[in-house]
Parts: C-alpha cells; sequence; structure tokens
C-alpha cells in the first residue's frame, strides 16, 4: 500500500512537470496534508457516530478530546510518508523537513498521552464519587493518590517528550541530554537550582504513598481549621471555613508537626462545656442532656457522656461528649447541644444558672450578717439636706450678685 502511494505521489510530479520541481514538492505536500487532515476528521466524527455501552462512552470521550491532536498526527505522518516523493527538495532540505516533522510529531503525541491520561483519572475519580461508602476514608484516599500522581506523571510525561524532540537536532541535542541528566540529578548546578522543586515533587511522592493528608481532610495549621481542597505536585490549598485560602507547599506536611482530625476515620468526638451554679442537680440535667443528644439528628448513637470536668470559687464546669460522622456535622452537633442544654437549663432548672454570691461580714466579730434582719446596720448614718433645700453661695461675690 505504501509502494501504490508513492508511485501515486510520483505520478503527480510526472504530471506537474512542466512547473518548477520546488513548486511541484510543495504543493504535492499541501494536497497530500489537507487530504490527510480531512480524512482524520471524518475518520473521527464516524467513531464518535458508533452506539456503544459504558466502555464505548468513554472510547467516545478520548476520541472527542483527542480529536484535533489525532486530525494533525495523521497529517503528519501522511507528510512523512510522501516526503520521499518530493524530488524537488535537496537531501538537506529533506532531511530537514523530516526532522521537523518528527518533532512535531513526538509533541502531539506527548500531549496526547498526557490528555489521556487525565481523561482515564478523571474518569476513575467520577467512577469513585457515585460510590457510597460509609466512610470515605477509602475515597479520599484514592483521590489524593490519582490526584498527586496524575500530576506528577504529567510533568515526567512533558519532560520527556520536551526532551527526546529536542535530542533530534544535533544542534540542541546538549539540552535534551542536560533536561535527562536533571531528572536523575546528574548536575550539580541544575540540582542545586532546583532543590526546592525537587524536594515538594519527591515530598508529593511520598504524600501520595504514606498520605499523612487526604483530600477534604480535616487539618488544624496556625490556629485555623481547614480542609484540604487541593494536592498539586509543589504544594496544598487547604480552605478556611471562611473561604480563605492557605496556600503551603507540600514539603510543609513532612517537615512540621499538624493536626489531623480525620486521618482514621471521618467521625469524631465533639466536646461542650457548660458552667454551672454548684445548687445544680447534676443527676436530672444529665439526664436532661441525654435526651437532648438523643434527639439531635447529627449524633451517630456512638458516644455520649456529660461529667463534671472542673469547677472554680464560683461554679463548676460540665463536660459533654457527642460524637458524629465527620468533623462539619460536629460542629452543627455541639452547637445544637449547647442552645438546647441553656433553654432548658433555663426553663427547667434556673437555680442552677451561674450567679455570684457575695457575704457580709461584721467587722467586729468577723462573723456573717443577717441582710434580712432590720436592725443590721451596714455603716454609719450620714447626714444630708432634705430633698429640695438650697444652701445658697458661700463666696462674697455671689452674695452681691444674687
Amino acid at each position: 500500500m505504501s509502494q501504490h502511494f508513492t508511485n501515486i505521489l510520483f505520478a503527480f510530479s510526472s504530471a506537474m512537470s512542466w512547473l518548477p520541481a520546488a513548486v511541484v514538492s510543495v504543493l504535492m505536500l499541501v494536497i497530500v496534508g489537507l487530504a490527510a487532515f480531512y480524512a482524520g476528521h471524518g475518520a473521527s466524527a464516524l467513531i464518535l457516530r458508533i452506539p456503544g455501552t459504558r466502555s464505548g462512552a468513554m472510547i467516545r470521550n478520548t476520541i472527542s478530546a483527542l480529536r484535533r491532536p489525532m486530525q494533525v498526527m495523521v497529517t503528519l505522518l501522511a507528510l512523512l510518508a510522501a516526503l520521499p516523493a518530493a524530488t524537488g527538495f535537496s537531501y538537506e532540505q529533506e532531511q530537514n523537513l523530516r526532522l521537523f516533522f518528527v518533532f512535531l510529531l513526538i509533541l502531539i503525541l506527548g500531549f496526547s498521552v498526557i490528555t489521556t491520561f487525565r481523561l482515564m483519572s478523571e474518569a476513575y475519580l467520577n467512577r469513585l464519587a457515585r460510590l457510597d461508602y460509609a466512610d470515605d476514608i477509602m475515597a479520599r484516599a484514592h483521590q489524593t493518590q490519582i490526584k498527586v500522581l496524575r500530576r506528577l506523571g504529567e510533568i515526567l510525561i512533558g519532560l520527556v517528550t520536551v526532551a527526546s524532540a529536542l535530542m533530534l537536532f544535533p544542534s540542541v541535542k546538549q539540552y535534551g541530554v542536560s533536561l535527562f541528566a536533571s531528572a536523575g540529578a546528574a548536575s550539580l548546578i541544575v540540582g542545586l537550582s532546583a532543590r526546592g522543586l525537587l524536594t515538594n515533587l519527591i515530598a508529593g511522592v511520598q504524600i501520595a504513598i504514606t498520605q499523612p493528608i487526604r483530600m477534604e481532610d480535616l487539618v488544624i495549621i496556625n490556629g485555623d481549621w481547614c480542609w484540604v481542597e487541593e494536592i498539586t505536585a509543589t504544594y496544598v490549598v487547604l480552605r478556611v471555613w471562611d473561604w480563605r485560602r492557605h496556600i503551603v507547599p507540600i514539603s510543609y506536611f513532612l517537615e512540621n508537626r499538624f493536626e489531623n482530625w480525620t486521618h482514621n476515620s471521618a467521625a469524631i468526638t465533639g466536646v461542650v462545656f457548660l458552667w454551672l451554679d454548684y445548687d445544680a442537680p447534676m443527676d436530672e440535667i444529665r439526664d436532661m442532656l441525654r435526651e437532648i443528644v438523643r434527639g439531635c439528628p447529627l449524633w451517630d448513637g456512638k458516644v455520649f457522656d456529660a461529667q463534671v470536668s472542673d469547677c472554680t470559687d464560683q461554679a463548676m464546669s460540665v463536660r459533654v461528649i457527642a460524637s458524629a460522622r465527620n468533623a462539619m456535622q460536629s460542629w452543627d452537633l455541639r452547637c445544637d447541644i449547647r442552645e438546647k442544654a441553656i433553654a432548658g437549663i433555663r426553663e427547667r432548672f434556673p437555680q442552677a444558672l451561674p450567679r455570684r454570691r457575695v457575704a457580709f461580714v461584721s467587722p467586729e466579730t468577723g462573723q456573717r450578717l443577717d441582710m434580712t434582719d432590720p436592725d443590721t446596720i451596714l455603716s454609719p448614718p450620714v447626714h444630708r439636706p432634705p430633698p429640695g433645700s438650697y444652701l445658697g453661695p458661700t463666696s462674697t461675690g455671689d452674695k452681691g450678685a444674687k
């Protein structure tokens, strides 16, 4: 078939022999390129019309995303096949054109591989998101591994693609070799200059394998509650509850201590503190708190307790613990318990509300005074003028003025 194609091209060149050879060769390559480009367009459109199952839909989505790159690749392959029949070019010109076409072909091939890799990973993540997990630790672990390794794979594929394309040209072959060498840290200068980048890339691999953090983990950074929103090859985006974002280098999570509240499980135990008076009936209040927690739909039914955890000279601290399925539900559960507990104590046990006590003691005897006794004197009487009386001015000038 290749020989037949070449014979057709030679026949075309013979038919156009009345034109300069260079013009004929350029015209032939243009015609072949356009024909191959529209042939690739028609083939991809035909494939997209083929009905199929879910796997067929995945193939159609991939072809739809790679439609333009496939057309360019088909065009380049056709030009490479037609190049020997372009007799109007010198040997050096033909070799330069061949290198240029192969250079473009390698770049388009690398771009297609990256796009295919990205589509496959997105399809897997979408399928994973549709699954119903009782605990989403497994789903978040897979999301973290796929997203981090995908970015590292894209960087590696791009590096190999550019280096391979550059090595085709003898004049820039050394730059391609340098790119391969930097990937292996063979060059000390390149290694030192890219130390931060390489550190974060290696940290990304460690994060994907060991997983100290995962997607949508709840962590505490600098006193802020944050959710892991995105993990890239070099940094991590943390979402704060008020929609602020922390951009943190990925190596930070391997070199510093931090709190991860959802590392082993998304379930979490929330704590509510209530300050009550010493007259509070703890048994009855504990029963009331148990009823409140049982009536909360966010409680997972596992952990509940109410104990006096501390006391001061004015009140005692009651600690209420209740478990929830995740951190967000735990926050709402604690707010719900706190609001209902305050309302219940105010209505049913008003004597349990915190209050301050003052004791009046006689300075002579040191005994506590009975403030209900009308004969109790707190201070000596003070002689004051009756209301409405006017003492008048005291200075001479004031008298004259009056």
